[in-house]
């Protein structure tokens, strides 16, 4: 494989083109470029598979690297570097893009890799950047990248009604379109959406979307009834701040 190193910062270069040699025996090829329009060249005519894109640049924003390149020869994975705060990273973790924190770290370079060269020609790349401009734009985060069999869906927080989790996988009940189920454990879900306020865990093995209640039940222990009438456990330990917080929505 060809790889493709877009950095302003030449030390930032060349340590990322020694950790790529020394650590990722599938690229053979690594080209390097010191500002986007430079790298667009490269893309153009080496034709690399993976291009390692800084986002932070004078003149162009890695970002803006959809911009000066056409659809048809947009063939190849993009992994952002960034020195982004966690908060901003949020976003990549919803647009579902890969990225490398600054300073790169080998583990997490050789796992990027490797889920670049398995995604090749079928990671929907020009929807996820938008998705992602768009995220950054004010950190205004309102959809979730979820990967599906032929691809990626981005669906809105507000369609989401409620998530279950089934062993490693986690089903996704939408009020639009009935349920997906993804290849990802609930924990993943958990982590990116439980700090919105709209979404609430009351037990371990379900995240709710607290808009799409339909009623709360005693009975049993206590249990929740959703929308689309699946009915929700509440854990003992919950039960309380539950109660509260619904409480609050009235």
């Amino acid at each position: 494989m060809k790889a493709l190193i877009i950095d302003d910062e030449p030390k930032a270069r060349n340590l990322l083109k020694i950790l790529i040699e020394e650590n990722c025996q599938k690229i053979e090829t690594i080209h390097t470029a010191e500002d986007l329009l430079s790298g667009i060249e490269i893309i153009k005519n080496e034709k690399p598979q993976i291009v390692f894109l800084d986002i932070e640049m004078p003149e162009h924003s890695g970002l803006e690297i959809l911009d000066f390149i056409d659809k048809d020869i947009n063939n190849f994975e993009i992994i952002f570097t960034t020195a982004y705060s966690e908060y901003a990273i949020q976003a990549f973790e919803l647009s579902a893009i890969d990225y490398l924190l600054k300073p790169i770290r080998v583990n997490k370079l050789q796992c990027a890799v490797e889920k670049a060269s398995l995604n090749l020609g079928k990671s929907q790349i020009n929807l996820k950047i938008e998705e992602l401009r768009k995220s950054l734009n004010g950190l205004n985060f309102s959809k979730i990248a979820l990967p599906v069999a032929d691809g990626i869906k981005f669906v809105d927080f507000d369609d989401i009604i409620m998530l279950k989790a089934d062993g490693m996988y986690t089903t996704i009940s939408l009020q639009s379109n009935g349920e997906i189920l993804i290849s990802k454990p609930l924990k993943h879900f958990v982590d990116l959406l439980e700090s919105n306020p709209v979404f609430y865990k009351p037990h371990r093995s379900y995240l709710i979307n607290l808009k799409y209640i339909r009623e709360y039940s005693k009975k049993d222990g206590g249990y929740i009834v959703m929308d689309n009438k699946e009915t929700v456990s509440i854990s003992k330990d919950k039960k309380e701040e539950f109660l509260a917080i619904v409480q609050s929505l009235g």
